[in-house]
């Protein structure tokens, strides 16, 4: 008799998907990173742009670190737009593959990127995080990422702005050469040879160290109210109707 199962196929093996390769290579991330990189390096020298904020920024940074925040779908130019030369800057990603591709951008923009990893306690976090501070690295990060609702702001930037007792600055840019992707934020992303603005906008909400529940529903408001108003800013500058 014919033993059964001899003559069965192998299973086949399914190629990995680019964004689980991502996520697991750090040398995969880094090239994507150097791709888009130039790319957006290209867009940023032949677009024509217009800066408000950027001096009272850089006169903050001249007395110690500060937070940046920013609507993840207008902080794909931050590395580009942030004063290195002033005082350095850790951007906080997470492992997603566009937050690994983020990381690595910043690196090669001259950030000091830091990956959040999800077995890390926000205890061990919270210390990473402020010993940067204390060496005088301001902290970057999105208000409504890594994955939304969109332009709603997290708990973590409020978090960050009470345990850090930093200044908070939100950031935004607009272009008019610009294409919205087809993501749970509407990422916007440059293209070459448009006019474009970008903001840096103080939010000046006092922030307690032991906020009440008040407090903090009070500094969401403003920090929502900041982040949207930089953005619209940016779109006015660039001519634009304003947009998330």
């Amino acid at each position: 008799m014919r033993q059964q199962g001899r003559n069965r196929q192998p299973k086949a093996r399914h190629p990995m998907s680019l964004r689980k390769r991502i996520e697991q290579s750090t040398l995969l991330a880094s090239g994507v990173a150097g791709v888009a990189g130039a790319y957006l390096a290209l867009c940023n020298r032949t677009t024509t742009w217009q800066v408000e904020g950027l001096e009272d920024l850089k006169t903050d940074l001249a007395n110690g670190p500060v937070l940046l925040v920013m609507w993840h779908s207008r902080s794909i130019m931050g590395a580009f737009h942030w004063p290195v030369g002033d005082g350095p800057l850790s951007s906080l990603y997470d492992r997603s593959p566009i937050g690994r591709v983020s990381g690595a951008l910043q690196r090669r923009a001259g950030l000091q990127p830091m990956e959040m990893s999800r077995k890390l306690s926000n205890r061990a976090a919270s210390r990473t995080v402020l010993k940067r501070v204390k060496d005088g690295v301001s902290i970057g990060m999105t208000g409504d990422g890594p994955l939304g609702p969109a332009l709603a702001v997290k708990d973590a930037p409020l978090d960050w702005a009470r345990v850090t007792g930093v200044p908070v600055y939100c950031y935004a840019f607009s272009t008019t050469k610009g294409q919205r992707l087809q993501s749970w934020d509407q990422m916007l992303v440059p293209r070459p040879f448009g006019k474009g603005a970008y903001v840096f906008q103080s939010c000046d909400h006092a922030v307690a160290r032991k906020p009440s529940e008040a407090e903090v529903t009070a500094l969401r408001a403003a920090l929502q109210k900041t982040l949207t108003n930089a953005a619209h800013r940016a779109d006015a500058l660039a001519g634009l109707p304003p947009g998330p």
